[in-house]
This record gives structure tokens, C-alpha cells and sequence, in this order.
């Protein structure tokens, strides 16, 4: 792999990390990194260990956990506000990343974690695969 697919890997990436709660296919993101969509899963994969479409749900259920914690909003509206359409398949990729059901997650306390620093705790909070 060329640094400069590296690149343009990274700046897919980027994208979803920013534009996690949109509607991203394996296409556009492929556009972004000027590849085909094959080659650009191949090359992602490679690169990060991961698929695009697992980065990208990782993501969403990272900040899932976020909103969850804040406790204003219901699990439903929660998997809506990242970008998820189907409330079974969050729940069920949440429980698969967390360890835990959206619901339990969202009303259990989370005061231990406020006096760490956000830096930290969303190295602490990211969700990973067992």
C-alpha cells in the first residue's frame, strides 16, 4: 500500500468520524478515497484491522454512549441521533461492543467517570471488540 492510498484512506476515515450520524455507503466513502469500493474495503481493512462499515458502527456506538450517559434522551431517539435506522440492529451491535444492553447501560450511574478528564474518558469509554 502506497502512502498516498494512506492517505486518502485517512481521509475517508476522517469523514466518518465526522459525518458518523449520516448516511454513508461503502460507495461514497470509496469516492472520498478515489478507489473502488472493493478495493477501497481491502485497503481499509488492511490499513486499520477493521472493515469500513465496523469503524463507522464503532463510531456511532461510541457517542451512542455519550448521549446515554447524559440521560435526556430515550435509547430509541438515541440510536436515531447517530445515524442508526433500525432501533434492533443498535441495540443488538451496542450489547455485541459494550457488553451491555443500551437501556442497562443508560440507567446505570455514571458519576464515577465526571471527574475524569474528557480526554481520557473517551479513551476509557471507546468501545472495542472482544
Amino acid at each position: 500500500m502506497t502512502l498516498e492510498d494512506l492517505v486518502r484512506l485517512r481521509q475517508a476515515r476522517d469523514r466518518m468520524d465526522r459525518e458518523y450520524a449520516e448516511r454513508l455507503d461503502i460507495a461514497a466513502l470509496a469516492r472520498t478515497a478515489l478507489m473502488s469500493p472493493g478495493h477501497f474495503q481491502r485497503s481499509f481493512r488492511e490499513a486499520y484491522g477493521e472493515t469500513p462499515y465496523g469503524y463507522l458502527m464503532t463510531r456511532r456506538i461510541e457517542r451512542a454512549k455519550a448521549l446515554l450517559r447524559r440521560g435526556d434522551l430515550t435509547v430509541t431517539e438515541v440510536c436515531m441521533e447517530v445515524g442508526c435506522t433500525s432501533l434492533g440492529s443498535f441495540s443488538a451491535r451496542f450489547t455485541e461492543l459494550v457488553g451491555e444492553t443500551p437501556s442497562a447501560y443508560r440507567a446505570r450511574s455514571h458519576e464515577a467517570g465526571a471527574v475524569i478528564p474528557p480526554c481520557f474518558a473517551r479513551t476509557y469509554t471507546r468501545p472495542r471488540r472482544t
